[in-house]
């Protein structure tokens, strides 16, 4: 290849490097330092190399044969054009970047696309779920703003949920008084960072990609890395725990089941857990996929709130709503189940921070969160879920995937791509590739939070991970799968053998 072919090739690369966040685009730049204008060869394209640094391995691997750029992520306001006030180091991260990208692609528009990227569940009917509503009543009092806190019916109708699936026989139980509503998940967790006071925060690695931004957003609060490891299962290690409480960390923030490795604690870890943070820590718990569980009995989900021993005294925020479990993403809806101070200070959040919640879909949510509802919708999500879930790893195996822990619980699985060759090994390059068949997977550097970009991300393991969403139909996941097969197949990266 010539010199000047390469150059322009770098340059592309170069425009794009600019739409990573920071902390990405900082050790992206690693790449252009190490960068030589060559490209591989058809013989050596596939080989790996002995670099360890993933960026860079990426940039000498690209594909001869793929003449788009790779996208890095970056800001999203062109560095040299100048916009008074506004802050140019915001930068779109995690599912909306890799959807912005497509989006330059024609998606969702152009092209048959399938996303395995946003973390949405189907929103159509799933046998022996209740139909999805169409159409609603609103009541003359819906007209008007509604409490920031939420409606009483509809906190009512969460406690008394919460009651009857985890605190059966147990004397402390929730009231509406222990339930704040507010618009989507996203809020939820914005209102809980603003109550925070001076306080050390530890989140672990990797976990939900919205949590970097809210831990960044708010100075009253110091957020502390804590990495999980596939070796271990990424499950949280309660000595690290116990070592992080003695430091003086009084905050942890935790999904669970965690997105991205659709891991969930057991019972036994999850009450060594509230027992170990009764008395010293404040524990919050991302419970949207709580009923997403596969382990156990049908129907079994596991909850903080089985293991709450005084509902007001407990240092203990749980964090749900419509969007996943009730297929209802646009909706917006969200609650946080805890003690009586927090959720009062929650409501205060809410009046400068967002003004509550949508009134009318408040109103119309209060009759789907019937206990006995709610059982049958568990029963038969947890069915159709896991059937997806299993042919989804049933062809990545066949593919020559590996999978250490299956996962048990949410819609995700999180793949290990560092047996692949060239550019594939590396989640930028795989959804660079991907997009190219029309599918959509998230890298898995977003999920590597670097909140305040304390650390240097260049030589993180997360490069080597993407976060494949089985949450569409199943007609999408098969197409899906396809694609994927297509991804390796161009790039001869399909066990020998192998047959569809």
């Amino acid at each position: 290849m010539v010199a000047s072919s390469s150059s322009s090739s770098l340059q592309e690369f170069q425009q794009l490097e600019q739409t990573l966040p920071p902390p990405i685009q900082s050790s992206s730049t690693k790449i252009f330092q190490q960068f030589e204008l060559s490209s591989p060869s058809p013989e050596n394209a596939q080989q790996k190399l002995s670099s360890k640094n993933p960026l860079a391995r990426l940039q000498q691997l690209r594909n001869e044969e793929c003449h788009s750029p790779i996208p890095t992520p970056g800001p999203i306001h062109p560095p040299d054009v100048h916009y008074p006030a506004l802050n140019k180091e915001n930068a779109a991260t995690g599912v909306i970047w890799c959807t912005d990208r497509a989006s330059e692609r024609g998606y969702p528009h152009v092209g048959d696309w399938v996303n395995l990227g946003q973390g949405m569940p189907e929103t159509g009917d799933v046998p022996g779920c209740f139909k999805r509503p169409i159409e609603m009543k609103m009541s003359l009092d819906s007209r008007e703003y509604g409490p920031t806190s939420g409606i009483k019916e509809l906190r009512q109708a969460v406690a008394d949920l919460y009651n009857d699936h985890f605190r059966q026989g147990k004397e402390s139980k929730y009231t509406w008084e222990n339930v704040n509503i507010a618009p989507g998940g996203r809020a939820a967790l914005t209102r809980i960072a603003a109550i925070l006071g001076d306080a050390y925060l530890s989140f672990f690695l990797p976990d939900y990609t919205a949590y970097a931004e809210m831990l960044s957003l708010f100075k009253n609060f110091a957020p502390i890395p804590v990495p999980l490891y596939e070796t271990d299962g990424y499950k949280i290690d309660l000595k690290i725990i116990k070592g992080e409480l003695n430091r003086g960390v009084s905050a942890i923030l935790t999904s669970n089941p965690r997105n991205p490795t659709g891991q969930c604690l057991t019972r036994e870890e999850l009450h060594e857990l509230h027992k170990m943070c009764r008395e010293k820590c404040l524990l919050i718990m991302d419970e949207f996929y709580t009923r997403y569980y596969y382990d156990g009995e049908v129907g079994e989900c596991i909850s903080s709130a089985s293991e709450v021993e005084d509902v007001n005294k407990d240092p203990v925020l749980i964090i749900d709503g419509l969007t996943k479990f009730f297929r209802l993403p646009g909706w917006r809806i969200s609650w946080v189940v805890g003690p009586k101070q927090y959720i009062s200070a929650l409501s205060s959040a809410g009046s400068y921070l967002d003004g509550g919640a949508n009134y009318p879909f408040q109103e119309a949510a209060v009759s789907f969160l019937k206990p006995d509802l709610v059982k049958q919708e568990t029963i038969a999500l947890q069915l159709h879920f896991k059937a997806k879930r299993d042919y989804c790893l049933d062809r990545l195996i066949k593919m020559g995937f590996k999978f250490k822990v299956k996962p048990n619980s949410t819609f995700y699985i999180w793949v290990d791509l560092s047996h692949l060759p060239g550019k594939l090994s590396n989640c930028l390059g795989f959804f660079h590739e991907a997009l190219h068949e029309e599918v959509i997977v998230v890298p898995g550097i977003f999920f590597d939070l670097n909140p305040l970009s304390f650390r240097e991300l260049s030589d993180s393991e997360m490069y080597s991970y993407v976060r494949i969403s089985y949450g569409p139909d199943m007609e999408s996941m098969v197409k899906g799968m396809d694609r994927i097969e297509n991804v390796l197949r161009k790039h001869g990266a399909l066990p020998a053998g192998y047959t569809s």
